[in-house]
């Protein structure tokens, strides 16, 4: 694939893989991208999961047709970008290594057999390489998602390197919608730094970009406004979309009832979108994700061991975890003898950053009764007032 007549991709599609970071479940597989830059010297910029080692190289070897590069930029040092650098630097003695100041310190701790001595380039804010008619210019964007990554901007044709940024889970080879898998992916991956975000995409607002060449997922040549756009509103932890997500925890079925039951009223109340959750069944990343996409949410779930039921607990440890905020959040409770679950629920939100509980809260005794619906009707006009 070109990027330009000078710019060349040599990443690889990984089908084979079942679960990404070995935690999240990657049906269409996962691109891992990587890019040669031909000019009087020539960069490689990043390599690829040890997992398609060869194939990467077999891809190297077609670009460069010969060619001995100058450079391996190494935006980001985690292993499905960066497991190859020994293999670089061991088929290419004279190549340097371009990256940040804190990804040459930690590169032993991958590479302990590599003497790096000589063989590094440190780049800070702002400075630039010159590869001829080309020039990288490099930013950094620490804790996006790891403290030493950087991007790269290619000045004369105005491509901007976006290491993890502006990625998405799936393989090139499928041409699936952009937004719902780059959501699952940013939210996941990159959620818990909306802050570091926003101060790269500040950054990027300087820059006259024309193609976003990420570390994963498709280039972006298009409409980038949009891209950018929703990378502006995932980072800021505003709702994309108003709705409500029901998310539940039920053991024997009651709290599943009632979180239906309770969509339906919302449904019937004039909410423009009810999304339901099973969490025991779902996958928690696009259960974590639906959270950031709406504007409200409803935890449901049994009280279980004098707490609440492991799921609903999973669910919101993931949500703390990535920085879930300024939401709306009702709750319903069910316990058969000596309901806990709204208790920890609540606790466990109110650890979180502008959430607003909404009252009343919601309690059930072991299966939904007319009352209990009544209540019901009370908390989904609270929620949507």
């Amino acid at each position: 694939m070109e990027i330009t007549p000078t710019i060349k991709y040599v990443g690889v599609d990984d089908l084979d893989i079942d679960l990404f970071e070995s935690q999240y479940v990657v049906p269409e597989g996962m691109a891992y991208n990587s890019y040669i830059i031909l000019d009087e010297k020539v960069a490689i910029m990043d390599t690829v999961d040890a997992r398609k080692g060869a194939e990467w190289w077999n891809n190297v070897e077609a670009a460069l047709a010969g060619r001995i590069p100058d450079y391996l930029v190494v935006q980001h040092l985690e292993p499905d970008h960066a497991a190859l650098v020994h293999e670089v630097l061991d088929k290419y003695p004279q190549i340097m290594v371009v990256a940040t100041a804190k990804a040459i310190q930690m590169m032993p701790q991958f590479f302990d057999s590599v003497d790096f001595e000589g063989r590094t380039i440190a780049v800070k804010e702002g400075d630039t390489l010159s590869l001829g008619s080309h020039t990288l210019q490099f930013f950094v964007a620490p804790m996006v998602h790891w403290p030493e990554v950087m991007v790269s901007y290619e000045q004369s044709e105005k491509v901007l390197f976006a290491a993890d940024a502006f990625g998405k889970f799936g393989a090139l080879c499928h041409d699936g919608s952009w937004d719902c898998e780059a959501r699952r992916y940013f939210i996941n991956i990159c959620g818990k730094y909306g802050a570091q975000v926003q101060t790269l995409l500040k950054k990027a607002a300087t820059l006259d970009i024309k193609t976003i060449c990420p570390l994963h997922g498709p280039v972006l040549r298009e409409n980038l406004a949009h891209y950018i756009g929703l990378y502006d509103i995932w980072s800021k932890y505003e709702p994309e979309t108003e709705g409500v997500l029901v998310a539940y925890a039920s053991i024997h079925g009651g709290t599943a009832v009632a979180a239906k039951r309770l969509a339906e009223i919302l449904r019937e109340k004039g909410a423009p979108k009810v999304v339901v959750t099973d969490l025991s069944r779902c996958d928690m990343a696009e259960a974590v994700e639906d959270a950031f996409r709406y504007s409200h949410m409803v935890v449901c779930a049994a009280s279980y061991d004098a707490d609440v039921f492991p799921p609903m607990h999973d669910f919101l440890h993931h949500l703390k975890l990535k920085n879930y905020q300024n939401r709306r959040v009702a709750i319903i409770e069910n316990g058969s003898w000596a309901p806990t679950a709204g208790r920890v629920m609540r606790a466990m939100l109110d650890g979180m950053k502008n959430i607003s509980i909404v009252e009343p809260m919601v309690t059930i005794r072991s299966r939904m009764k007319d009352s209990d619906v009544v209540a019901m009707e009370q908390l989904a006009t609270a929620l949507l007032a």
